[in-house]
């Protein structure tokens, strides 16, 4: 049975209360066949999923944890015909809520008014090409890109907050300068940048080399307060890292940047599944319970895999000599993918750690 919301955990752990984000994959459902697709996404909706009345409870549980963001994602949300529903609730008990749909016909027949009006603040599209040919090839479906580029417009028509994400994988790094082109052109509040992570349809061969990546993420670093958009990296944790090395950022974030300092798969993200499974992120696909059976707070605070990945000093590889640990720690997710730990160290960060006994903590730098 699901239990009363636990107590909190003394911690130092800024995180050992609660999440800063949580992502709900309200369905696994969508017409897409992305090549990256971490929910290895199906045509029809799981028998398994949760009810309107199980999605409603975990609404006033997750009120009850108070998570600053929750994002509403899939497969594709816009699959569940409850999900403004879902959203509203939500929205009424106090959080935050975004909504990441995929770029389909369904959602070019969809009231962006309602969604705004549903309490959504934020609605995330994906443009993981930088043109129309490469985008739709990632994606598996013609038209995806255009539709992308008129659901951006929609959105922003409707009054709501547009993030644009996009994955940076071995092919399509050289679009980079695209990319940002691109961003300009869109004016999205926030620009995500997700490095790939080995699970569902992607392979290790699509991550991108260390090297490389370290070189788009210092002219990505270029455009930290400058761009007319906020910037995050999603597992590519190691852009703290080259941001702090700049002498970017401070003590409660970074300067153009919105999420904060040292979350992680575990340490300030949860991510629940189409069928109530809790995991550390929707990349790291351990089963830590199901909120059927226990209330998500208990589970992300006691769960001991959520307590050890909130550890800092758990980390293994250079990841965990490494002085920038506290603020960036590494992808767990592609540690898990690449290594088969979760400990070990994010092999797409090419950094050698300078000292075994520093630490670079945020307080350190403005």
């Amino acid at each position: 049975m699901v239990g009363a919301l636990p107590s909190p955990t003394p911690a130092n752990d800024p995180f050992a209360e609660r999440p800063f984000l949580v992502f709900w994959e309200v369905t696994r459902a969508c017409a897409l066949a992305c090549r990256h697709c971490r929910a290895e996404a199906q045509p029809q909706r799981h028998p398994d999923e949760l009810s309107e009345q199980e999605a409603f409870r975990l609404v006033d549980q997750l009120a009850e944890l108070k998570p600053p963001m929750l994002i509403l994602t899939g497969g594709d949300p816009l699959m569940r015909r409850d999900v403004l529903a879902i959203a509203r609730r939500a929205s009424d008990a106090g959080m935050r809520v975004g909504l990441s749909p995929s770029g389909t016909a369904r959602l070019m027949h969809f009231d962006f008014n309602a969604i705004r009006e549903a309490g959504i603040e934020r609605i995330s599209l994906s443009l993981d090409g930088a043109s129309r040919q490469t985008h739709d090839a990632f994606r598996g479906v013609g038209g995806t890109f255009d539709r992308t580029i008129a659901a951006v417009e929609m959105a922003h028509l409707a009054g709501l907050s547009v993030q644009i994400n996009s994955t940076l994988t071995r092919s399509n790094l050289h679009e980079f300068d695209a990319f940002r082109d691109l961003m300009f052109e869109l004016r999205p509040a926030m620009w995500s940048v997700f490095v790939l992570v080995p699970t569902g349809r992607a392979q290790a061969a699509d991550v991108p080399d260390p090297e490389d990546l370290e070189g788009v993420f210092e002219r990505l670093a270029d455009l930290v307060g400058k761009a007319p958009f906020t910037i995050k990296t999603t597992e590519g944790h190691h852009f703290r890292r080259v941001l702090a090395q700049r002498g970017k950022g401070g003590r409660k974030g970074r300067q153009g940047m919105r999420s904060p300092l040292g979350i992680r798969d575990g340490r300030g993200v949860m991510f629940i599944s189409h069928t109530g499974v809790v995991s550390p992120s929707g990349f790291l696909p351990f089963h830590c319970g199901n909120v059927r059976q226990r209330h998500p707070a208990w589970i992300y605070r006691k769960h001991p895999l959520f307590v050890s990945l909130r550890d800092s000093d758990a980390l293994g590889g250079k990841c965990g000599r490494c002085e920038f640990r506290n603020i960036c720690g590494g992808s767990r997710a592609r540690a898990y993918g690449v290594f088969g730990d979760a400990f070990a160290e994010d092999p797409s960060c090419s950094y050698q750690p300078s000292d075994r006994s520093a630490d670079f903590s945020p307080q350190v730098f403005h």
